[in-house]
């Protein structure tokens, strides 16, 4: 663990290899770095700690894990049970490198805080819920008082309830923000470039109430390809990554045979 630790204050992120490790290993693994485990409500359990990752075959964008949600986990792992013959590697961007890397316009531009906004259906909400508030455990306990509490627990968000049931959410983030783990240094660090899989894709403004479009969102797409790395997995490997640091993403599956893990939460 310590070695762990000293490898993410340094480069945001570690890969464990050559230890063949199980699923229950795995969720051992996540147990012990986290005090808090937290889910994503569109992905299947697979113990009481980890979940499958399902996102399709196609590529997906750079991200910190569940960056639009309230509570944005602290430390992210993956564990490639079986890892892919060809493509879905991971991808690895060090936001400190690509906050470096960008022009000083662009750094005033996004040290200001971001609204995101998007609907949800109301199984996920609840569920993700569920999961987050401590006075229940099932989505069907959910009531309006656990939504107005949740509300007033984390700053920075409201709620829009639908006569469908469906709730939009809008949450107030940092698309710049610092590292959990000691580094100092700025770290573009957010789910702009990333996917919206399972979920309607949410609307991003600035607190001076500008839109994020689509044209800029590409631009940092291609800066930060210069700073990013892969993970070209094999079978058993395991990676843990700097959520308050390090984006990450992946190459098209090519092997769709392939079967990865996450367990994330707080630190």
């Amino acid at each position: 663990m310590p070695r762990i630790m000293d490898d993410l204050g340094r480069d945001g992120w570690t890969l464990l290899r050559g230890f063949d490790p199980d699923m229950a290993g795995f969720g051992e693994l996540v147990g012990r770095m986290c005090r808090r485990v937290t889910f994503d409500p569109a992905r299947s359990h697979t113990t009481e700690r980890t979940q499958m990752v399902d996102a399709g075959l196609g590529r997906i964008g750079l991200h910190i894990e569940n960056g639009n949600t309230p509570r944005c986990p602290d430390l992210v792992t993956f564990f490639a049970e079986r890892a892919a013959f060809e493509g879905s590697q991971t991808t690895i961007c060090d936001g400190v490198a690509l906050h470096d890397s960008l022009p000083e316009a662009d750094k005033i531009r996004w040290s200001q805080p971001m609204t995101v906004e998007r609907r949800l259906p109301e199984p996920l909400w609840k569920r993700y819920l569920a999961n987050e508030h401590p006075a229940i455990s099932r989505p069907e306990e959910v009531r309006m008082e656990h939504v107005l509490q949740f509300q007033a627990a984390v700053p920075g968000q409201s709620f829009e309830l639908h006569e469908d049931g469906s709730l939009t959410y809008r949450l107030q983030v940092m698309p710049v923000r610092r590292s959990v783990f000691g580094d100092p240094r700025p770290a573009f660090a957010n789910a702009v470039l990333g996917p919206s899989h399972n979920y309607e894709p949410p609307r991003y403004t600035l607190a001076d109430g500008s839109a994020v479009t689509e044209a800029e969102i590409e631009a940092l797409r291609e800066r930060a390809e210069a700073v990013t790395t892969e993970i070209n997995w094999q079978d058993g490997d395991i990676a843990v990554l700097d959520n308050t640091r390090v984006m990450h993403g992946r190459r098209a599956i090519v092997d769709a045979a392939r079967t990865l893990f996450i367990g994330m939460g707080s630190i």
